[in-house]
């Protein structure tokens, strides 16, 4: 008998499905309200938001709004209609690709409409069932995606770790000769959730050895580290190492796109190969020229990169001195990890939004392991030192909470339904 397909979806809602009766609309899905910035507004109130991506504080850049303004009117959110292939070209267009691939230092560069999308499909582009493919375990789901539609070999090693990167290495290396293949060796410039760069300096320091491609996803890299803000690669002085260069426009850059970076013949090839994009809507206007503005402001305003990382360094030492673990950070991105059950860290963010005005992003099991609470910060140029103030304040009360056990105490009171 064939079994109704909506049967295991209405039985299974999946791990962070099932909370989503307790939890839609407060912890997850909530809506932020107002102007874009380090204060905003949450169920009515006015709130310190740690939880926007938008690191050099260009969201609402007077300049930058008045770009988005100006292409807009001039536009419309339409135009160009039609794949870049067939109607969606524009010299708008072809100049982003060409600052863009000047910024960080490449031969050529891509636009892509989203930035899980176009990972997905370069991944999918570049490798054939003969190739390997060697990842780090703790990848963005962008990058798992597309390793899931490969469909030869892959390995993933140990996160971060150099000697599982060579021994994963050294069998796709078994694997691709028998096959006659080549390899693609993946990680990201900056892991998001703990704020660590990839190794990359050590990664290309094995190609001599290995004979393989580097990817490297610099979504949280680029604006933010290297002395031009090209990203990780620059930072370690290995970006001329990097086969093929991948950023978002979702994070420094605070809008919507993405592009990818290489020789000219790799991106010739991808530009021609890649579904996602030859089957997709052209990148709008508002979002091309918006985006011209923004590299214009990220290239001459190196003081917007300094105040963020005055903030960064600012926030990240007051946490360390109270002895929070921060773990082994060396990012913009800081993660603060408690020890605490799921319901203990949902009462934790309800105190933090309702009685400290505080909004932050919360990572709990399965995304971590059970029994750590993540709390995940994201400074920019747009918060000042009193904020981190009032938010080193406002931690070192919490945790005195979890810890003596008001939290737990509450919890018990509190119907929480773990099996849900």
């Amino acid at each position: 008998m064939v079994k109704d397909l909506f049967e295991r979806i209405q039985n299974n809602k999946g791990p962070l499905g099932k909370w989503a009766s307790q939890a839609e609309g407060y912890f997850v899905f909530p809506k932020l309200e107002g102007e874009l910035g380090p204060r905003m507004q949450f169920g009515g109130k006015d709130i310190l938001n740690w939880s926007l991506n938008d690191y050099l504080g260009l969201a609402n850049h007077p300049e930058v709004r008045q770009a988005d303004t100006d292409a807009a009117i001039q536009y419309g959110a339409a135009y160009p209609m039609g794949a870049r292939m067939m109607s969606g070209q524009t010299k708008y267009h072809e100049q982003l690709e060409q600052e863009l691939a000047a910024f960080v230092m490449k031969e050529s560069a891509y636009l892509l409409n989203f930035g899980y999308q176009g990972m997905v499909s370069i991944i999918d582009a570049l490798v054939t069932k003969n190739d390997v493919i060697v990842y780090d375990v703790d990848a963005h789901a962008c990058i798992i995606d597309g390793v899931r539609l490969h469909m030869g070999k892959r390995f993933t090693y140990r996160h971060n770790d150099v000697e599982s990167m060579e021994k994963n290495l050294q069998r796709a290396t078994k694997l691709a000769e028998e096959n006659g293949g080549g390899i693609l060796f993946i990680t990201e410039g900056v892991f998001g959730m703990r704020g660590q760069q990839g190794k990359l300096k050590e990664i290309v320091a094995m190609k001599q050895k290995y004979n393989f491609r580097l990817l490297v996803d610099d979504a949280h890299g680029f604006g933010t580290l290297g002395k031009t803000g090209a990203g990780a690669g620059e930072e370690q002085g290995v970006q001329d190492d990097i086969d093929v260069y991948f950023s978002t426009f979702a994070k420094s850059m605070a809008n919507i796109g993405a592009f990818v970076a290489a020789d000219k013949d790799i991106i010739d090839y991808l530009k021609y190969n890649m579904r996602s994009q030859m089957f997709a809507k052209s990148l709008p206007m508002i979002q091309t020229i918006g985006s011209l503005k923004r590299l214009e402001l990220l290239r001459n305003h190196p003081e917007l990169k300094d105040k963020l990382w005055e903030n960064v360094n600012a926030l990240q030492s007051g946490l360390r001195s109270r002895n929070f673990n921060i773990g082994d950070t060396n990012t913009c991105v800081t993660p603060v990890y408690l020890e605490g059950s799921v319901p203990e860290a949902m009462i934790m963010v309800n105190d933090l939004r309702e009685n400290y005005s505080i909004f932050l992003s919360i990572v709990i099991y399965p995304v971590i392991p059970k029994g750590i609470i993540l709390l995940r910060m994201i400074p920019t140029t747009s918060h000042s030192l009193s904020d981190i103030d009032e938010t080193l304040v406002a931690f070192e009360a919490i945790r005195e909470k979890l810890e003596n056990g008001t939290y737990k105490e509450i919890a018990s009171k509190t119907t929480v339904d773990l099996d849900a």
